[in-house]
């Protein structure tokens, strides 16, 4: 006792030593352990009075007004504000360890309290109850940070002026020492996250009562993450007593760690503790008993830790995701509008899909696709889009919710959702309701759309060939490219190519288009490129064993070209050149070329991941070629080992297919019908040998031919 006398007086020495602080310095780094440039701010504010067991008694003459006061943090904090209500002014809290609620009381209070929508139901709510006890009033607190709380700012400071909350806090100021360690801890919180005035006597009593029972070391897992997350708010990564909290932190077992004191550290970690990649001895211990722990795990907790391993970049715990995967299954239809939102981001981030998670999305999503928020539903085409995943009940339900909805979309929102129906090549039952809604928006909000939300937009819409011939005008004007180029850098190579795939489309497929057009330096010569593209790279180790069918089924590798790029920006796998009587010419034949043969060998990345779709981009790609003059053989095999079985290498079922384009360059075609062949699985299945499986291929890409021996 005397111990803790002799320090709250040394306190009470160095924060008299200076009554006129400068505006912007914070003196609580220095008397906790920190240290700070220059001159120290007092600790006690310009508050009309401040407590002294239980009195109020009147300081020197520079005293301001009486109230709490908050601090943006893009500005100087203020310094005034201090609760200075008498203990006789109502409405009165008792929050005595000697008088506590009853447990169902706390319950009751935490149920009402959750279901107040506003700052003022709050605080109806505090007047109703006449004992709080220390926990009942932090969590009002933080309902009231919840409700208020905007990026830099609270909505409506002046709830903080109101009678409830500063006899509240006059409360937990004079009360500090006898709070309870979690009631201290999370009034702490509550109040950064109110932007209370850090120097005010509350927050510094607060402040000095924690680091108190810090030293103890008898704070649970809990309640020291409550408190880094306090000192995060106030001194940011480098506080010392958060470097103590840490400490102590890395002292317990994480093994012994419930579910609830995981997702706590991995919340302390994820705002800002684990700066500059440290504690990750730490992490991977937690990580390895998040695994086991993750099928105790509801809703909140399954969100919050994949949130904070996208957070914290955490790419080598994959079995940890995995098994919050599993465990996000169960709660699909229990998850709220932003946990939802937080799994589908972890899940895009770390590449992961399950199919059962894709099952139980199936079923959910045509139920909340009219009542959840937009920004939900996007995160959900976005996820399903980006994991090139088509299904039918989800595409669908946004489908229909699209029409009804898209007025009180933003206009990112609208792009967002209508991107995947276009990169999945997919056009649901209302097709046409979809895209003249979608033009309706385009008409009334197209100064809206910010360039590149708009070329998006209208790129997906040509990929499922609807065509926006009323604003590629606009798009092809030189303000709107103007308006495309960054500072500096010019526009990347991806814009460059969907304007040149949108002008292709309308040359191509609009004929009546009469607008202008997009000057050739805008233009790409390549669909296909490194990183993000137009064109999905063949397969390489796919190339190789279809390479070594061909030189068995021509007889030598020089009558085939491979990679070739077309005066239409498309690359085609395999090239080869017949003369007017169907000989196979060498690849570098030039002349008397009567009929040119390119073979697309599609890999399983050129369809969607759970059906035998053509990606949008592909489709794309088919539909130009034959308006280009290519007649479209398309074999689709049954299994892999059609062609790679040559060379004894056997794989899964529908892995890749590949399509025959015949065109003639500057000579009459020999057919003008496109006609398809199917290789089933049970004429394969008759192939004995390598040879055999040659003369098969033979006899289906070349039916009408004669093949000699070689």
């Amino acid at each position: 006792m005397a111990l803790m006398l002799t320090r709250t007086l040394k306190l009470l020495g160095q924060a008299a030593t200076c009554l006129r602080p400068p505006v912007g310095r914070s003196c609580i780094s220095t008397l906790f352990g920190g240290k700070v440039s220059g001159d120290s701010a007092c600790l006690w504010t310009t508050a009309r009075g401040c407590i002294h067991a239980g009195a109020c008694r009147k300081l020197q003459a520079e005293c301001g007004s009486m109230r709490l006061s908050t601090v943006a943090r893009d500005l100087p904090p203020l310094a005034v504000g201090s609760v200075g209500l008498h203990k006789d002014a109502a409405p009165r809290f008792r929050l005595t360890q000697l008088h506590r609620p009853a447990d169902t009381e706390e319950r009751a209070f935490t149920e009402r309290l959750g279901g107040c929508s506003s700052s003022r139901q709050v605080l109806r709510l505090l007047r109703s109850v006449e004992i709080t006890s220390d926990t009942m009033a932090a969590a009002a607190l933080h309902r009231l940070a919840d409700l208020e709380r905007d990026a830099r700012s609270l909505k409506d400071p002046a709830v903080l002026e109101s009678d409830t909350v500063r006899a509240l806090c006059f409360q937990l100021e004079q009360d500090s020492t006898r709070l309870t360690d979690g009631g201290l801890v999370s009034a702490l919180l509550a109040c950064t996250r109110l932007y209370l005035d850090p120097w005010s006597t509350l927050m510094v009593r607060l402040v000095s009562e924690s680091q108190e029972r810090l030293d103890r070391g008898q704070m649970t897992v809990g309640q020291l993450c409550a408190l880094g997350r306090a000192m995060l708010a106030l001194e940011g990564p480098g506080c010392g007593l958060l470097e103590q909290v840490m400490e102590q932190v890395q002292n317990r077992e994480p093994a012994q760690w419930s579910p609830a004191e995981l997702v706590a550290v991995y919340g302390l970690l994820q705002g800002g503790a684990a700066e500059g990649g440290r504690y990750q001895g730490l992490m991977n211990g937690m990580h390895a008993h998040a695994v086991t722990a993750a099928p105790r795990m509801g809703p909140p907790a399954v969100s919050s830790l994949l949130g904070a391993l996208v957070a914290l970049n955490q790419t080598q715990a994959m079995p940890l995701v995995i098994a919050l995967c599993k465990q996000a299954v169960r709660h699909v239809g229990r998850f709220s509008d932003e946990e939802m939102a937080l799994v589908l981001g972890a899940l895009i981030h770390f590449g992961h899909s399950d199919r059962y998670f894709v099952g139980a999305m199936e079923r959910h999503v045509p139920s909340m696709a009219f009542t959840s928020h937009p920004e939900t539903i996007t995160k959900v085409m976005h996820y399903f889009g980006r994991r090139n995943i088509l299904s039918l009940p989800v595409f669908d339900a946004v489908a229909e919710s699209f029409v009804y909805r898209a007025d009180s979309y933003s206009t990112s929102q609208v792009a967002r959702q209508i991107a995947p129906f276009g990169k999945l090549g997919y056009q649901p039952p209302n097709a046409g309701d979809v895209f003249r809604k979608v033009e309706t928006t385009l008409q009334t909000r197209f100064s809206q759309f910010q360039p590149r939300t708009l070329l998006n937009l209208l790129h997906s819409c040509i990929l499922v060939e609807r065509f926006p011939v009323n604003f590629v005008s606009k798009v092809f004007g030189s303000y709107f490219l103007q308006q495309l180029q960054e500072q500096g850098t010019g526009i990347d190579r991806i814009v460059l190519a969907q304007l040149t795939q949108l002008f292709m489309t309308v040359k191509l497929e609009c004929p009546s288009y009469q607008g202008p057009k997009l000057l050739p330096k805008f233009r790409v010569k390549s669909f296909l490129s490194l990183g993000r593209s137009l064109e999905t790279p063949v397969d390489s180790h796919l190339y190789n064993q279809v390479r070594a069918g061909l030189e068995d089924l021509l007889g030598a590798r020089s009558y085939f070209a491979s990679k070739v790029l077309t005066p239409y920006c498309y690359t085609l796998d395999v090239e080869i050149k017949l003369d007017e009587e169907g000989y196979v010419l060498p690849a570098s034949h030039h002349n008397d070329v009567h009929k040119r043969i390119a073979l697309c060998i599609d890999g399983q990345k050129r369809f969607t991941l759970n059906s035998r779709r053509l990606l949008g981009r592909e489709a794309t790609k088919q539909r130009h070629l034959k308006l280009l003059g290519y007649e479209v053989v398309q074999v689709r095999a049954v299994l892999l080992h059609i062609l790679t079985s040559i060379k004894g290498a056997l794989f899964s079922p529908v892995d890749f297919s590949f399509s025959l384009y015949n065109l003639g360059w500057a000579a009459p075609r020999l057919h003008n019908s496109a006609f398809s062949l199917q290789i089933p699985f049970d004429e394969f299945e008759k192939q004995q040998s390598s040879r055999d499986v040659v003369e098969y291929l033979h006899q289906k890409v070349f039916p009408h031919s004669y093949r000699l021996s070689w």
